[in-house]
């Protein structure tokens, strides 16, 4: 069996008129993890998981789901799905938009009540469970949202910007039950533009923008990436370490010196200059990247390279 709960060696979709929206995609999803993709809008976040998921058909597409290739009907009875934009019967009431999602997903009728129950109970909405979906806030469509999506205790879940429209109590509410189905041994996928809420909860993350995985792997080593250390002494630095420093593109001022490196291993060497000259450190701190600063600046240096090169200027003037 393999690790990942998807695997996509290649994933390609055009539309017709030549709008290429994924330009062969490569990602793996291992089991057990929040796998958060960001990008930009119109990146191919939602044309992705449409095409993983059969609502779309991909022009090309070679991987695995639930170990199975993608594009088969019998892994998608493991699987659950909230889209972008949900919308639900309003004439419907909480309860039966989950206990509808349970018919559609065969759940069986003997266990489907109890699991709608437990269900209603976790995302919060228990009490509003008889109210029809069209007196529902934004927020709690989207707690039902969640609900109908996990009803056949589904192995992977796609989340599609699941906080979208939700107030700061829901999301942190989202974040914890997001948590919670990781806890529970399930694999969530999780699209958002909300880079810090994906920073918060994701295990891994993968940047899509103009069609292409331009950045994949766990939080920690692609904030971890350009991270900057501060390191405090007692006294000033002295002059020998202050020239080595500057020589090496260290910052000293006063007290402190600090350094770009992309691991903490870099300040050895200055630590062993500092204990040489038998001057007291006190403190060394590292300083990530956020999960936003890492986006825009891959983002902006993906756009640049994709952009054509600037046409040379005409010489001369007008005859």
């Amino acid at each position: 069996m393999s690790e990942f709960a998807v695997d996509i060696e290649y994933l390609r979709k055009k539309y017709r008129g030549g709008v290429e929206a994924l330009a062969g995609i490569t990602l793996q999803v291992p089991y057990g993890c929040v796998f958060g993709l960001i990008g930009p809008n119109g990146a191919g976040k939602s044309t992705m998981v449409k095409s993983l998921l059969g609502i779309l058909r991909p022009t090309e597409c070679r991987g695995t789901m639930l170990g199975e290739a993608i594009g088969k009907k019998a892994p998608l009875a493991r699987v659950g799905y909230l889209p972008e934009h949900a919308r639900f019967p309003e004439y419907l009431t909480g309860r039966q938009v989950v206990e509808y999602a349970a018919g559609l997903s065969n759940v069986a009728r003997s266990s489907s009540r109890v699991r709608t129950e437990e269900l209603l109970e976790k995302v919060g909405m228990s009490s509003r469970a008889h109210d029809r979906i069209g007196s529902y806030s934004k927020g709690m469509k989207q707690r039902i949202g969640l609900a109908q999506a996990l009803v056949n205790d589904p192995v992977v879940v796609f989340l599609d910007e699941p906080t979208d429209g939700v107030d700061p109590e829901g999301r942190i509410d989202f974040k914890r039950m997001i948590a919670g189905m990781r806890d529970e041994g399930r694999t969530v996928f999780v699209n958002s533009h909300l880079l810090a809420e994906v920073e918060q909860v994701a295990d891994r993350v993968a940047i899509l923008t103009g069609g292409k995985i331009i950045r994949q792997g766990t939080v920690e080593e692609l904030t971890r990436r350009g991270a900057t250390y501060e390191l405090k002494i007692q006294g000033s630095v002295p002059d020998q370490v202050k020239d080595w420093c500057v020589e090496r593109k260290m910052q000293v001022a006063g007290d402190s010196i600090t350094y770009t490196a992309e691991n903490p291993l870099a300040m050895q060497p200055l630590i062993d200059r500092l204990r040489a000259a038998q001057v007291i450190i006190r403190e060394m701190k590292e300083e990530r990247f956020s999960l936003e600063d890492l986006f825009l600046s891959e983002v902006q240096r993906a756009r640049q390279e994709a952009a054509p090169p600037a046409l040379p200027a005409k010489k001369g003037g007008p005859s």
